[in-house]
């Protein structure tokens, strides 16, 4: 039986669910996939290297990621297969690159000459290299497949030749969701299955509806695409085939070049994607496969391969759940046709592995989340340590704990973190104010906490490194800090007797509160004794404005702004001396 879980999270639910799914597999049949005996489970992704493999498709690879992982912390076997889809033809230039890469449109994209610049050998190496990367620093454990390695060895060739025997049957299940007449081109009347307006605008605007079904004319329905031999693109068509001999001939319009092949000899093409993806299904034994919400429309390729993979290839469809969207702060929906969104290596270099794969693992699959490149990617630091704050104290509840347990290591053991995890948004002004430079970076952090001074700025790695990428990158120039070289005479000449005495209550306590808590204490503490009250006392809403009002006119005499980093980590930043140079001391 499989072992049940008593977590609550969604990970370990998923897990229950495809463990059972396996062992009834197990003991109803023996799998007819080419995955060899005692490979355990099989769960998949698939990704495109069409382009930059952006942070949505990276939820593709994170889900079933974290419920392999959590199978394999059960003692249980199981293998992720990761299918680059290389074979696909390249559709479009992608906004940046020179126009003349359009000659290579209907090539494999194996076949396609990387972006200008590039080491890498072709196109897709290009972008599965930087994704490759991303992957291992993220601890994602899989055996990746390429689909042009796989189609062009012939390892699918008895795939395809059944796939073609039973052409009819396929057609018949793509019919049952085409809403025009293949013959006539015109409007069907009726519909086996309803179809609500509704519907049909998701699966218009998914993309599904414009996937390739194959080539279906006065010469029949064929679920192969051949690549021309000679100018290597899929404008082909298929206008003849024989069972028994395997014979095949196509024509190709991009180039006008016909032949005939046999296909049992013949590894230069691949069956269509409504085919091709149901086939893998059976070929790998795959039991759990997400895929995103336009894959759930109707005649949407996992609608449709769930039909074939059962009724042509005699295997089971995986369980598969449907993952949202994930969008960036400010932006809407990503879409990597449309180019210039983030990609994991982006997120890598302003965050922290642990920490990109939490917004993963705390979030169900079937709920959207936005990643954080603004201002908020700071609030967000300080909701991870938090988290793992109660999760040290044990206090966090078991689904927090949990995804906390997958985002900080795996089966296979802990993911490097930072040795000293200080707070991201003091790293960042600290990185802000002193433009980088790595001494008088470590003189700010030693004086964070004088009891346990910072020794080194290793200890603060990688985390102070990707807030400074993050100030660098992401951050406005006219946001950045700069503090004034010299004072701000005719400001402090104006200054009325009350904020003249808010000033010498600062100065003079510097020196006795020369530490970030110290110094928080002091600058929230100045308006309530000037109010006569205690530092302590709770603010009434009067002494917050008393309080703004304050914070306001040091940042004006610090840095020129209202507003600025947080004022404890600015003064500690500037240093006792100059603050009190610049506040008139």
């Amino acid at each position: 039986m499989a072992q049940q879980s008593t977590e609550t999270d969604w990970v370990s639910r998923f897990a229950d669910e495809v463990v059972a799914e396996a062992e009834r597999r197990a003991a109803g049949k023996v799998t007819s996939g080419a995955s060899a005996p005692g490979t355990g489970v099989v769960v998949a992704s698939g990704l495109s290297p069409s382009g930059p493999i952006h942070l949505g498709n990276l939820r593709e690879v994170m889900t079933p990621h974290l419920v392999a992982d959590e199978i394999r912390r059960r003692g249980i076997p199981c293998v992720h297969i990761l299918s680059w889809d290389d074979y696909d033809r390249y559709r479009k230039v992608p906004a940046g690159i020179d126009p003349s890469w359009e000659e290579h449109i209907g090539k494999p994209l194996t076949a396609v000459p990387a972006p200008p610049g590039s080491p890498h050998a072709n196109w897709a190496e290009h972008f599965r290299a930087a994704m490759e990367e991303s992957l291992a620093e993220l601890g994602i454990e899989y055996r990746g497949i390429s689909q042009t390695a796989q189609y062009t060895s012939g390892a699918y060739r008895e795939q395809i030749l059944h796939a073609m025997r039973h052409r009819k049957d396929i057609d018949a299940v793509l019919d049952r969701y085409r809403t025009k007449d293949k013959a006539t081109g015109k409007p069907k009347k009726q519909q086996q299955k309803p179809v609500d307006a509704a519907e049909l605008e998701a699966a218009e605007g998914s993309g599904a509806a414009g996937e390739d079904d194959g080539s279906a004319g006065g010469a029949g329905y064929y679920p192969y695409k051949p690549y021309c031999t000679v100018c290597n693109k899929d404008f082909t068509k298929v206008i003849g085939y024989d069972d028994e001999t395997t014979q095949m001939s196509y024509e190709c319009v991009a180039c006008g070049h016909s032949e005939t092949v046999a296909l049992r000899e013949f590894d230069h093409g691949k069956l269509v994607w409504k085919v091709d993806w149901p086939m893998r299904w059976a070929y790998e034994g795959v039991v759990f496969e997400p895929s995103g919400v336009d894959h759930s429309s109707p005649g949407s390729s996992f609608v449709v391969g769930g039909q074939i993979v059962r009724e042509v290839f005699g295997a089971d469809q995986p369980i598969g759940p449907m993952y949202a969207f994930v969008g960036i702060s400010g932006m809407a929906k990503m879409s990597s046709s449309k180019g210039g969104v983030p990609t994991p290596g982006d997120a890598l270099k302003i965050m922290e592995a642990p920490l990109l794969r939490w917004l993963y693992a705390r979030r169900k699959p079937n709920q959207s989340f936005k990643i954080a490149f603004d201002q908020e990617i700071q609030r967000l630091y300080d909701e991870w340590d938090k988290l793992a704050a109660k999760v040290a104290d044990g206090t966090a509840q078991p689904a927090d704990a949990a995804a906390y347990t997958r985002a900080v290591g795996t089966a296979a053991g802990e993911l490097p973190r930072t040795p000293r995890p200080l707070p991201y948004r003091t790293l960042a002004s600290v990185v802000d104010i002193t433009a980088g430079h790595d001494e008088q970076t470590l003189r700010i952090l030693s004086e964070l906490d004088p009891q346990n001074p910072v020794a080194s700025l290793a200890e603060t790695r990688p985390r102070l490194d990707k807030a400074e990428h993050w100030i660098s990158t992401q951050v406005p120039a006219d946001q950045r800090t700069i503090v004034r070289d010299e004072p701000d005479e005719e400001l402090l000449a104006g200054l009325d007797e009350q904020a003249r005495g808010s000033l010498r209550l600062l100065l003079d306590g510097l020196d006795d509160h020369w530490s970030l808590d110290g110094l928080t204490t002091l600058v929230y503490g100045v308006p309530k004794v000037q109010a006569g009250l205690t530092p302590e006392a709770k603010p009434t809403p009067e002494l917050k404005v008393a309080q703004r009002a304050f914070f306001a006119l040091l940042y004006n005499l610090l840095v020129g702004r209202d507003t600025g980093p947080r004022l404890p980590t600015l003064l500690l930043a500037v240093g006792a001396d100059r603050v009190r140079r610049l506040l008139g001391g």
